[in-house]
């Protein structure tokens, strides 16, 4: 048996509750998982996984166990690392899942800074607008927003804030007038992001708040389809600046009700990442340089596991 690698499945098996995500991520079988996993507790003579056909759970021995594992592997993954530190640039694909909102703003340029200072590596981005499972994915790291909600196993870094703006298209400003305040939108039609969040929209300014129901005319869960349907004037849209800038710089959308923070004011949007592993060279790199690329506009979250 190879105690290291048995280690390692067992740390993977236990961080993910699953034996098949464990395998799927491990790039073995199902089988050679629950293999790896026998092999170790009959090594030990001791039992470190409760299991059933809907549940795993560590037994009290277990738990020390993986403590014990986390403290070897990382100290093992650490002396490589800083070995192949000094001899090897960052290489090969880096996997990044990213909302719409933040590919169309500023991942490109992200990107291209970080290949400029390490060319051998390439990216594969995966863009998404409904909250998707990082860890079932496979991604190396995960750009979100406050929205979405994180695995317990990932770490959070706050990187900068996106805004977001109500605008329309002149034409269905001429043919339905321009809402002066929060109340008017009530008689226009409504084109919004379905996020799983309420269909009310909160208004303030500096004389107080203002609450005001929606009701959608088009609802989607993704912004690039509400944007499409407000260039073809079918109403009014909470967007990100990132991704109607141009568009207003065109004057094909206009802005409205500027004088209002709607919904709390702008989003954070962060850096998830695993943390409960060793990183490679290639994914902390990648982790430092887009932080530090931030922190002259916005001052980060301090380094905490999300809750």
């Amino acid at each position: 048996m190879n105690q290291i690698q048995a280690m390692r499945v067992f740390m993977r098996v236990v961080d993910l509750d699953s034996f098949t995500l464990a395998a799927k991520q491990l790039g073995l079988s199902a089988a050679s998982v629950t293999r790896s996993i026998s092999m170790l507790e009959a090594h030990l003579n001791l039992r470190l996984l409760n299991r059933s056909t809907r549940s795993l759970s560590l037994t009290e021995v277990g738990r020390q166990y993986l403590d014990g594992c986390r403290a070897v592997i990382d100290k093992l993954e650490e002396v490589e690392s800083s070995l192949l530190e000094t001899t090897r640039d960052p290489n090969g694909i880096l996997r990044i899942a990213t909302p719409m909102t933040f590919a169309s703003g500023g991942l490109g340029s992200l990107l291209a800074g970080y290949k400029a200072l390490h060319p051998r590596v390439a990216f594969d981005v995966t863009t998404f607008d409904t909250p998707i499972d990082m860890a079932e994915g496979g991604f190396d790291v995960c750009f979100s927003d406050d929205l979405r909600n994180a695995s317990s196993t990932m770490i959070s870094r706050g990187l900068t804030r996106l805004k977001e703006i109500l605008v329309a298209s002149p034409t269905y400003l001429m043919r339905h007038d321009t809402p002066r305040d929060p109340s008017a939108l009530a008689q226009h039609n409504i084109l919004s992001v379905s996020d799983g969040l309420s269909c009310m929209w909160q208004f303030s300014d500096t004389n107080g708040a203002y609450k005001v129901r929606m009701s959608s005319t088009l609802r989607s869960t993704s912004s690039a389809m509400i944007r499409v349907a407000a260039l073809n004037h079918m109403g009014i849209a909470f967007l990100p600046v990132s991704l109607v800038e141009e568009d207003i710089a065109n004057r094909t959308l206009v802005p409205l009700l500027g004088q209002f923070e709607v919904n709390g004011g702008s989003r954070q949007i962060a850096i998830l990442y695993p943390g409960r592993n060793q990183l490679s060279n290639k994914i902390r790199s990648f982790i430092d340089f887009a932080v530090s690329q931030y922190t002259t506009s916005y001052q980060p979250a301090p380094l905490r596991a999300v809750a």
